[in-house]
């Protein structure tokens, strides 16, 4: 079958429009396989995964349901891995996996990426590609989130964007190397073949989409569908008033971040060039990890729909600058990239707000609170590692308050572990879960509750974390009160209180107790007493 150009002028547009729908339908399949088969929590209750579809040249075409900013991760997996390895190398039943951020994985290295190029007639004509968080990858510390390292080597194992599979066939010695890198390769074993299966049934599905209505039809679909997004992007920003809008805002640690956001008729640009240095501490991201920031304001300003492809960000630039904590390079470690992209989605999200006070949320508590408990189930003896992030509070709207716990913008449709789960497959005893009763984040709409959680251990375990929002509170809009503060204490047994943001392999003991609080979000508009 010779796939050919695509001529939309000889395509009926329902035959367009069924396709495009499949290959949406497509994406949430494998985001359900993923889900149902994962032998994680941190997959299967959390969802911190994401599935979706791209052209053969990387192009996002659909997504599934999950984690937002991991959708935005998989069209660059997928364009690192055809760069490293040549259009003209990819055969039919080949499979790649990667983590590293250098190589297409962009993240961190606990989230791996499997993309599977999908043929027919003999012919590239998409890729199926899912993330998901693995709870260890080997590294200095136990979930393998330690913040005392200077480089990403100690941050565990690194998948270069190589293949999994060679033409349909294991490539055993991959897969062994991979096991004997975690300190769960059950686990890993398990998950690694969830996403190989979810990217198996959208393979199906596409090869029944182009043999059943035609490679003409099926390229005239893609066609479509970006055209639309790019027209949809457009559309929102003409809507914009246009100009420049700046922000400086200091970070927990001391640190200046700054933005330029301007707004044309058809050119919506955020400038990061004027940041930081890289550090010498996994608090760095890399330049498509900014670009996901940018595209998650963009997307939310231009079109807050499920609606996403990748002519819906052909509007959007971004500048970065090399070397900097935006665009890190070298070996910079990367472990909690995640505070470092939410914390720079949400100084976007406060430079617009105050150009759209009307419009945009105030503050929410803005960051994952990434929790990760690892011991010995006191019960089995089976090894565990618990990966929670928490829920908090989300900033009031000009119509309305803020929602309570609730997980970070940049999560998404997410959810938290069950107490059910996390106390037969951890051995923790949960104390509690409640909401945060503060008054922090008041205004004419106050901010959503956060929440406030203890675990309590039953046998020794290890403890890493990363909170951010623990010193500088979660802004509040059009004079509404800031929010409240994230943070994380370890009630010692013999009465001492450590009060930790970031930490990694703190040792904890039978009867330490780990108290949780998020913040409220800010509270949008003066109240009447305040006005007066």
């Amino acid at each position: 079958m010779e796939l050919g150009e695509p001529n939309a002028d000889r395509i009926d547009p329902i035959t367009v429009s069924v396709i495009q729908s499949s290959l949406i339908a497509a994406a949430d399949e494998m985001f359900a396989v993923l889900n149902k088969t994962a032998m994680s929590p941190i997959i299967y209750e959390v969802l911190d995964v994401g599935t979706g579809i791209t052209d053969a040249q990387g192009e996002l075409v659909s997504s599934g349901a999950g984690i937002p900013t991991f959708v935005g991760v998989l069209d660059k997996a997928v364009k690192r891995i055809i760069e490293l390895n040549g259009l003209d190398t990819i055969r039919e039943g080949d499979c790649f996996v990667t983590n590293d951020p250098y190589y297409g994985g962009v993240t961190h290295l606990n989230d791996v990426v499997i993309a599977l190029p999908v043929f027919a007639g003999g012919e590239l004509v998409a890729w199926a590609a899912s993330i998901a968080h693995w709870n260890d990858i080997g590294g200095k510390t136990p979930g393998s989130m330690a913040v005392d390292v200077t480089e990403i080597f100690q941050e565990g194992l690194r998948l270069p964007a190589v293949r999994l599979f060679d033409k349909g066939t294991p490539l055993r010695s991959v897969f062994d190397i991979i096991m004997a890198n975690s300190r769960l390769p059950d686990f890993v074993l398990g998950d690694l073949w969830a996403q190989v299966a979810a990217s198996r049934k959208a393979e199906s599905r596409i090869r029944e989409l182009v043999y059943g209505y035609g490679a003409e039809a099926y390229r005239s679909a893609l066609a479509d569908l970006f055209a639309e997004g790019e027209r949809r992007g457009l559309a929102g920003l003409a809507e914009l008033p246009e100009g420049t809008y700046e922000i400086d805002e200091t970070q927990d640690d001391g640190a200046l971040w700054h933005a330029a956001i301007t707004v044309a008729k058809d050119r919506f640009t955020v400038d990061l060039r004027d940041n930081p240095k890289q550090r010498e501490a996994p608090y760095n991201t890399s330049r498509d990890g900014a670009v996901i920031s940018a595209q998650m304001i963009f997307k939310a300003l231009t079109d807050p729909t499920l609606f996403a492809n990748a002519g819906s960000f052909r509007a959007l630039e971004v500048i970065t600058e090399p070397g900097t904590i935006f665009h890190a390079t070298g070996t910079a470690p990367h472990g909690y990239y995640f505070e470092t992209r939410i914390r720079l989605a949400d100084m976007l999200w406060q430079c617009m707000a105050r150009a759209l006070p009307e419009r945009l949320p105030a503050g929410s508590f803005a960051s994952i609170c990434g929790t990760v408990i690892a011991g010995d189930h006191p019960d089995t003896g089976r090894r565990f590692t618990m990966v929670e992030p928490q829920m908090g509070g989300w900033g009031a709207t000009a119509t309305r308050g803020g929602l309570d716990a609730m997980y970070s913008t940049n999560h998404g449709e997410t959810f938290n572990c069950p107490v059910e789960i996390c106390e037969a497959r951890y051995g923790l005893d949960v104390g509690f879960k409640r909401l945060n009763e503060s008054s922090e984040g008041a205004g004419l709409h106050s901010g959503g509750k956060g929440l406030q959680t203890s675990y309590r251990l039953r046998a020794p375990a290890i403890l890493s974390a990363g909170y951010s929002r623990a010193r500088q509170p979660v802004w509040g809009a059009n004079g509404g009160d800031n929010g409240g503060l994230n943070g994380l204490t370890v009630a010692r047994t013999n009465g001492v209180f450590e009060r930790l943001t970031f930490a990694s392999g703190v040792a904890l003991k039978p009867g330490d107790e780990i108290v949780i609080e998020t913040a409220n979000g800010g509270g949008w508009g003066a109240t009447s007493s305040s006005q007066s």
